[in-house]
């Protein structure tokens, strides 16, 4: 929709190559984002995959091999290899139910995500409070919107009609609600834009002191889409930083707790072998 608009703003002004060249960097900007954000992410979540895995082959397979095995000692076993084993058993015999239910309840969320708006809203809020993504996801938000915005101001959109479209074209439901309260309840109502963000969003869930400063400076003065532009390149700039930060953090941090957990296994399993001279 952002295009389609840049577009039919070209047509009117005659400037094709200001519009065909902001939608080239809007567009390398996005891929460019994408690409940092899957190449962060991409390893911690094969790391919890592989070790979500592991631990289920382990419970239905491995697991019931040393019951087997300790059903021939003529003693009771520990309490953590009693509860792994009986933990075992529910696996094995509901593993198939298991994951026809978890299928379903994919499929489910995923119908509902679909169907119902009011979900995909109540998700897009919550997203925000969760510990170190939520911080992330709204620095790519917000820099989604002041890059949308910068673009479209700077190809001559007036600024209604500019926050009209980048709600129209937002990616996340919080960015499209500020910025259609901004355009409808209070540019109409002749708010300065700073002060129309402040009053959209008063708690800053969106938008950080820092820009709703410049936000209004830059209103005032006349120098919005370059401001919009630059603080777009300043906040896409800290969430790579972040980012990069976050995935050497995680490399380590993952390799301990997925050591922990199927160490744990493992000592648990061989914990009747150790007292092997108690039991037999």
């Amino acid at each position: 929709m952002e295009f389609v608009n840049l577009i039919r703003v070209s047509e009117r002004t005659g400037d094709f190559y200001l519009a065909l060249k902001t939608i080239c960097q809007q567009l390398e900007a996005q891929i460019e984002l994408r690409r940092k954000i899957h190449q962060a992410m991409s390893y911690p979540l094969i790391t919890l995959a592989s070790s979500c895995l592991l631990v289920i082959v382990m419970m239905i397979w491995v697991v019931p091999v040393f019951k087997d095995v300790f059903a021939h000692f003529q003693a009771d076993l520990p309490t953590p290899t009693k509860a792994l084993i009986n933990i075992s058993e529910w696996f094995t015999s509901f593993y198939i139910e298991m994951a026809i239910g978890l299928v379903g309840l994919v499929g489910s969320f995923s119908l509902a995500w679909v169907k119902l708006q009011r979900l995909q809203k109540y998700c897009d809020q919550t997203s925000f409070c969760i510990p170190l993504i939520g911080q992330l996801l709204r620095l790519a938000t917000l820099t989604y919107w002041c890059r949308t915005l910068g673009h479209l101001l700077k190809s001559s959109l007036p600024l209604p009609d500019a926050l009209r479209v980048t709600a129209q074209s937002s990616n996340h439901w919080l960015s499209h609600d500020f910025s259609a309260e901004i355009f409808i309840k209070h540019l109409t109502r002749g708010w300065s834009l700073g002060d129309a963000i402040i009053k959209a969003d008063p708690r800053h869930s969106l938008f950080d002191l820092e820009t709703l400063q410049l936000l209004r400076i830059a209103s005032e003065s006349g120098a919005l889409a370059d401001m919009l532009q630059r603080r777009a390149t300043i906040l896409s700039s800290q969430l790579s930083n972040r980012l990069n930060t976050l995935s050497h953090s995680l490399e380590p941090l993952l390799i301990i707790v997925v050591g922990l957990i199927i160490g744990s296994l493992v000592i648990i399993l061989y914990l009747p072998i150790f007292n092997l001279g108690q039991i037999v």
